[in-house]
Formats: C-alpha cells, structure tokens, sequence
C-alpha cells in the first residue's frame, strides 16, 4: 500500500510538471490579455477626453515570435480601434539573425496598423544591439511609425489644444539624453513619456512628466504565487508590471509597465501572459 501511494504520488507530480511546463511554453505564450485602464488627469485638454492609446511592447520577433502571430496581434489592435499606438521597444530578439531575412515581412504588418492621432515608437536594447540599430529606425518609419530619440513630439487639436509624446533612447546600449529633451516640457501640457527600460522612472521625478509607458520586464516572464518573478533584467526589476504613481517635485508621476508580447533568453511564460495595454485619457 505504502509502494503504491508512493508511486502515485511520483506520477502525480510528474504529470503536474509536464502540464506545466506544455502550457508555460504552448500555450501562455500565445495566450494575449488585453488591460485597460483609465487616466484621469487635470491636464488633459478638452479634445484629448476619452482618446485611447494602445501600448505594445518587446515582441521579440524571431523562431519563438513569428510574423504570423504579429499579424493576428494587429488584427486585434485594429478591432480594439485606438487614436493612437505606442511601440516602447524591443521589435526583433537578434536583428542579425532574424530581422535581416524576415524585415519586409514584418514591416508590412506594422504598416496596417491604424490610429489618427499617430504611431510612436523608441529603442529597446534589442534594436540597438544585434546589428539593428542602424536600421530600427528607418525600419519602423518605413511601417509608419514616428521613432522618438531624445524627442519631444507635440500633437495639436484644431482648436489649439496640446499633447505632448516623448521618447528617450535606450538607457542600457543606447545614448538617452534626460535633461536636454525633458526640459523643454511645458507644466501646462499632459506629457507622456516613452521609454523602454522602466526602473529609470525614478530619474524623471524632476520634470513635469505625467504618464510613462515601459516595458522591457516581461512582468518576470515566469512567475511563482507568492514569489518573486523568476526571470528579471538590468533596469528592470524594481518596476515589474502594472501601474505605478511615483511622487515628483513638480507633480506625480504615473509609471505603466506593459508585460510585452513575446519571450527572451526562455521561451516560457508561467502567469506572466502577453500583454496590450489599452488605455484612456480623461480630463479629470
């Protein structure tokens, strides 16, 4: 009896190990979620009330992240119908032995995404390194996409009403520049800031800077109930996933890290699923 309940217990546990470990690499992986959240803020004008902006982010294109799951991806993001689309970094896992063969395919795709008021992207560490960086950025204009490189980009409503959108470089292979881009942001506008890396959210406290999109994180990519993620990276992991409120000296800052889509360095996801953040401005 005792042999047998031990027996039992040895196929029970390797069963559960199996099952977890076919769903963390067939089936999370693919499973996307869709987050929504509101930001109310006294500083958005009028005519950005109620307008939504799509966040994806770290797709990783390559053999875990095909083309055609990038297809699917922005299948939904026009069905979701948002006035605007950021893109916080991250696009091939390795340029040089992907991005080079697959390039035109998956511009085609990004060029069919649609938002009125524009398409942003920054650098991740991915399309600085492995050979993309002299090409990322023609690459998703081409698609596009407005690339922010220590740039502050102003959008206008027809009555005069503004929005500005900024984007730092990559702070780990990148050259970011934080004083000279952040200190023309007007106190008077609602200013988001793009970003890849997250944790270097604590160096923005100083500038009028309301909402900050990341990513980067992956959320951990892999993550156990009750402990901490099991997969982190350099500036990123004191900022994992979700919505944080930092307090700055000029004003709050709202920080939001998005889980991204694909999988790096481990092809796995363990309650870390994909992610799109939708998210809605409202003037407070």
């Amino acid at each position: 009896m005792i042999v047998r309940m031990i027996l039992i217990g040895l196929c029970t546990n390797i069963f559960l190990i199996l099952g977890t470990g076919f769903y963390a690499t067939k089936i999370e992986p693919k499973a996307l979620s869709v987050t929504r959240i509101d930001i109310e803020n006294k500083y958005v004008q009028k005519s950005f009330d109620g307008k939504t902006i799509i966040q994806f982010s770290d797709t990783h294109l390559g053999p875990d992240y095909s083309v055609d799951q990038l297809q699917s991806l922005v299948d939904r993001m026009n069905l979701l119908k948002p006035d605007m689309v950021v893109f916080t970094g991250d696009l091939f896992d390795n340029y040089a032995e992907y991005g080079s063969k697959n390039r035109k395919l998956a511009q085609k795709v990004l060029a069919k995404i649609k938002a009125p008021l524009g398409k942003y992207a920054v650098y991740g560490n991915h399309d600085r390194g492995g050979g993309g960086s002299r090409v990322y950025k023609e690459y998703m204009e081409e698609a596009g996409f407005m690339v922010l490189v220590n740039e502050v980009h102003t959008i206008t409503s027809a009555n005069g009403e503004r929005l500005t959108i900024t984007g730092l470089d990559d702070f780990l292979l990148g050259k970011p520049m934080i004083e000279r881009t952040l200190q023309s942001l007007s106190p008077q506008d609602f200013n988001i800031l793009l970003v890849h890396q997250p944790d270097v959210a604590d160096r923005f406290t100083d500038y009028p800077v309301d909402l900050q999109l990341s990513g980067h994180s992956h959320g951990g990519q892999v993550r156990i109930p009750f402990l901490k993620p099991l997969v982190t990276t350099s500036l990123g992991n004191k900022y994992i996933e979700g919505l944080y409120s930092l307090e700055g000296k000029i004003r709050p800052l709202t920080l939001y890290v998005n889980r991204g889509i694909g999988t790096t360095r481990l092809p796995i996801r363990l309650f870390e699923k994909p992610e799109l953040t939708v998210i809605r401005l409202m003037k407070q």
